[in-house]
């Protein structure tokens, strides 16, 4: 397994090294030691490699990331798995702002709390968040998946589109357009399953609520001119 210790190696050549991997390759297991918060640690991986993290990371830790399954074991800071195609993050610690922010698919976990805008505009990655996550989450949301065990901020869902939100804790306030919603068997199953994959032990979906969009605002509808 190669270990890249970025005390000695600059961030630069451990990215590089990560996307000349191809297909086939032996080289399936990494370790990063001393992140130290850098910044963009392993971002653009586009091969099924596991890749560790022995501590805290910056900005844009696995950003775009394609197949990877990171683990980072300590927090991270803004933008963790933004605009991710596929694979899993694992975050063992908090994570700052906008995690998820425009990902397109894979799974993201964050055993900690997430900070404010948690999903913002995401287009299709599932999120578990073991804490609370902050105000603003899941904004523009347009697809996919957002589990929260703890507690939700303010505006939850503001202008959300079709992703779907189950928080287990308190909302403090709903967004524009989001609203609560009836669980159905469908729900239940998409849940226990995201909650199995995140590793969430002795939660039952039946704890959650569901909030979804009224589509008020992204259906026009001549009744509601005055709210556009």
């Amino acid at each position: 397994m190669p270990t890249v210790d970025l005390a000695k190696t600059s961030l630069r050549e451990l990215n590089h090294a990560l996307h000349q991997l191809k297909n086939g390759s032996n080289e399936t297991a990494w370790e990063v030691i001393n992140p130290k918060g850098s910044h963009a640690v392993a971002a653009g991986v586009d091969q099924p490699v596991q890749i560790d993290v022995r501590g805290s990371v910056g900005y844009y830790c696995g950003g775009m990331n394609d197949g990877g399954a990171i683990t980072v074991h300590g927090s991270a800071g803004p933008g963790v798995g933004e605009n991710m195609m596929s694979g899993t993050i694992v975050v063992k610690g908090d994570a700052s702002q906008y995690a998820g922010a425009t990902a397109r698919g894979g799974l993201l976990v964050i055993e900690g709390n997430a900070s404010s805008r948690c999903g913002i505009s995401m287009k299709g990655i599932d999120i578990v968040v073991h804490g609370d996550i902050g105000h603003m989450s899941a904004f523009m949301a347009q697809t996919g998946t957002l589990v929260v065990l703890g507690d939700a901020g303010d505006a939850l869902g503001d202008s959300i589109y079709e992703a779907k939100l189950f928080v287990r804790g308190k909302v403090k306030s709903l967004g524009a357009d989001c609203v609560k919603k009836k669980m159905h068997p469908k729900h239940i199953d998409r849940l226990q399953k995201l909650l199995d994959a995140a590793g969430v032990k002795g939660v039952k979906p039946e704890e959650f609520t569901r909030y979804g969009s009224a589509r008020t605002l992204y259906n026009f509808n001549i009744d509601n001119a005055d709210a556009y």
